[in-house]
């Protein structure tokens, strides 16, 4: 592979004029695609193969009205001062704003009457409406929104709390806050790792060419796949960070190689082969991980993974072919410049400089590598402890921000009507005979009355056939409530013997089950991770203990910012430092997406440092000495890669979104304790224990493992010609894994 990419980077050096002109085409054509055939992003989860799912199919055949597609919404209206909203006064600012709402957008099919609905508190001071639309709610218009929103305002003009839920509300703002929080902090450690504005500003161009590129194509192709609405932020997330350290990579290794006296072809060609190598392995890993999705045979993840990690893989194999070609042809306009002033000052330089940070780091590594790896693996697996209580949901209402809309009228409903009111639970029931459907509807209902945690039970509905039935279940709990599951499962087990087949279903049943999908799926899941991780850097390594020991600390690694996330974002510690208002299960899709992602990122800095380990011990350095050369050459470029990562993915903490805050947050820290706990704490400190067996490798493996050449061995044999100049005195230069 080294070969190869080198011919690639060589070609694209010379030829950089067309390589740049065919990345601008790229991006044009799919701007274009996005423009012309995008359409809005879905927000809706579906989980084949689920009672909940199978439910709201039969609602889909039997009640094709009662499971409409068109757009809903609740609108909550509650009088001043604790007054009755039926008093005359109040029933007039109800019914107008209530006629506005109806005027907001000539596709609404009906705005329910409150007072004719019995939907009025037992209080008498809040009542609320149902809104319902002839259209999707991806297909309602700025107009129709601002006209719901104008509406709602009007009832509070008039002196009426009004707010309102449901999916025909216009989403937030898209705010880009996070972005630019995370570009700036990675521009100012970029600026600070190479001290030259060229050096540090090509990353940051290519990263934002392979991030539009991604989110261009991901709005083109919305609609069509019917993508999920977080795939656009998780692509970008994902897109800004990897785009960065995959050029930083490749950049930090020409200006090596250039170092070395090649000169600028040959160095961008070098680097492209050996820092290249690695990007294409670590990007393909992250890709790997997130197919790997389909393989714990849970069908919501192939759904989602068409969007969430379907749009993180596409991100990083954008962001990998930007890096193995773009990079090259931008080192070939940038000269000299990219080397900074340093390298004309470097002859001057000698080894006698006071050892930097890293070095005095390795050096205590290798004096107390005991010491060291006992309090790394205690302190990660303190961190981890809070992991055993995850619990996983999916985010409602009632998750929202407390100042949105949506939160307010779920407060409100949850107030005046109970907090079951949120938590609606529809149970079907349906047999080829209606006479079998309508007995066991109403033994049911009755049944139904008399479990705890009930707060109502309305009478069954039949459709015309009378095969079918439905009954909706008011619980007294809330809908994240660990009653509400009981209460879930008790309905479960009563349905078993009516004679007719019931189903319960309804977001928060749908919730349940998905919940539950997800928690079984996070240890199946996280084997198949941790053992492709070990099969893929046997193959890396030719060895057997190093990627067991790999394995084990990325395991480590995720354990412990899952602890963190359990601790911060379901128990609420610490939550005021990152602006959380509100706790509870963590989102049911973010731990497998995490360690998907996590895994991928975890094996680029294993490469990057584990790889001159090896080359100083395949050329005859003991163990210490092996581990010193390796840690010095790469810690540099690692501690600002993971760094970069960090600041790009914390920059996403500030979302309002409760999926992206907590996986920008989930994804910072789990790169925090892999690249500085495990990686350069752990990994050399094992590896200072075990020595030469570290690297030992059963003959019968050696001989049937292909050599994919991640390091540039093949490069290395290559006679490079002679230098353009002097070789100077080699510098502190930060560097990793490869040959010269």
């Amino acid at each position: 592979m080294a070969t190869f990419l080198y011919r690639i980077g060589r070609a694209a050096f010379k030829r950089r004029w067309p390589v740049v002109l065919l990345w601008a085409l790229v991006l044009g054509a799919v701007g274009v695609g996005a423009a012309g055939g995008s359409g809005p992003a879905s927000s809706s989860i579906t989980l084949p193969g689920t009672e909940a799912q199978r439910a709201f199919d039969v609602l889909e055949e039997k009640f094709p009205a009662a499971n409409a597609e068109g757009a809903t919404a609740r609108v909550v209206l509650r009088a001043p001062g604790g007054q009755k909203i039926s008093s005359a006064r109040n029933k007039t600012a109800l019914e107008e704003t209530l006629a506005g709402v109806r005027d907001s957008s000539a596709r609404i099919g009906q705005v329910s009457d409150p007072f004719a609905a019995k939907a009025v508190s037992a209080d008498g001071t809040t009542a609320y409406a149902q809104v319902t639309y002839s259209a999707k709610d991806t297909d309602l218009t700025d107009a129709e929104h601002t006209g719901l929103d104008e509406a709602l305002e009007s009832g509070r003009e008039r002196g009426l709390t009004v707010e309102a839920s449901g999916n025909a509300l216009a989403a937030p703002a898209g705010s880009h806050t996070a972005e630019a929080i995370g570009f700036a902090l990675a521009a100012v450690i970029l600026l600070i790792t190479f001290g030259s504005l060229t050096a540090a500003g090509l990353p940051l161009l290519t990263a934002l060419v392979g991030v539009g590129v991604s989110i261009t194509a991901i709005t083109a192709l919305s609609g069509p796949l019917d993508l999920n609405s977080n795939a656009s932020a998780l692509a970008t997330m994902l897109g800004i960070a990897v785009g960065i350290d995959y050029a930083l990579f490749i950049v930090s290794r020409y200006r090596s190689e250039r170092a070395d006296g090649h000169d600028a072809c040959e160095a961008a060609a070098r680097a492209n082969g050996t820092a290249g190598s690695a990007v294409v392995f670590a990007g393909l890993t992250v890709v790997i991980a997130l197919a790997g999705l389909a393989v714990v045979n849970l069908p919501i993840l192939t759904a989602m993974g068409l969007a969430a990690a379907g749009a993180a893989a596409g991100a990083v194999v954008v962001a990998v072919l930007v890096a193995i070609t773009l990079v090259p042809a931008l080192l070939g306009f940038a000269g000299e410049r990219v080397r900074g002033k340093a390298h004309k000052h470097s002859a001057g330089r000698t080894d006698r400089a006071r050892p930097g940070l890293g070095q005095r780091w390795i050096s205590h590594v290798l004096r107390r590598p005991a010491q060291v790896l006992l309090l790394s693996v205690v302190v990660l697996g303190v961190v981890a402890l809070p992991a055993a209580k995850l619990e996983l949901g999916l985010p409602d209402d009632g998750s929202k921000t407390a100042s949105s809309t949506q939160r307010k009228a779920y407060d409100m409903l949850s107030q005046s009507f109970g907090p079951g009111f949120n938590a609606p639970l529809t149970v079907t029931v349906d047999d080829r005979r209606a006479t079998v459907t309508r007995t066991g509807a109403e033994e049911l209902g009755k049944a139904l009355a008399g479990l705890p945690d009930v707060a109502a039970v309305t009478p069954a509905i039949f459709n015309e056939a009378g095969d079918t039935a439905i009954i909706t279940v008011i619980p007294t709990s809330a809908p994240g409530d660990d009653a509400t599951k009981g209460l879930v499962d008790g309905i479960r087990s009563l349905a078993d013997g009516i004679g007719a087949r019931a189903l319960v279903t309804g977001t928060t049943a749908l919730n349940i089950d998905i919940s539950a999908k997800f928690s079984a799926a996070i240890a199946p899941y996280l084997a198949l991770v941790v053992g492709l991780a070990v099969l893929v850097l046997i193959l890396v390594f030719r060895s057997i203990l190093v990627p067991v020991k790999a394995a084990l600390g990325f395991l480590l690694s995720v354990l412990a910012s899952l602890g963190a996330l359990v601790a911060v974002f379901q128990w609420g510690w610490l939550k005021d430092l990152i602006g959380l208002e509100q706790t509870g299960p963590i989102m049911s899709l973010m731990p497998v997406l995490m360690i998907g992602i996590v895994f991928g990122l975890a094996m680029d800095y294993q490469v990057f440092l584990v790889t001159r380990m090896r080359e100083a011990h395949v050329h005859g350095a003991d163990a210490p000495t092996a581990i010193a050369s390796g840690f010095r050459h790469s810690a540099t470029v690692v501690t600002a890669a993971a760094l970069i990562m960090i600041s790009v993915f914390a920059g996403f903490v500030g979302s309002q979104d409760a999926m992206i805050k907590s996986l920008g947050f989930g994804l910072a820290i789990a790169v925090a304790f892999d690249a500085f706990i495990v990686r350069m704490a752990i990994v050399p400190a094992t590896l200072a224990l075990l020595g030469k067996r570290a690297w030992s490798l059963p003959a019968w493996i050696d001989r049937i493992l292909p050599n994919v050449d991640i390091e540039g061995e093949k490069l290395a044999r290559r006679d490079p010609g002679p230098p353009t100049r002097e070789q100077p005195v080699r510098t502190s230069e930060p560097d990793y894994g490869g040959h010269h």
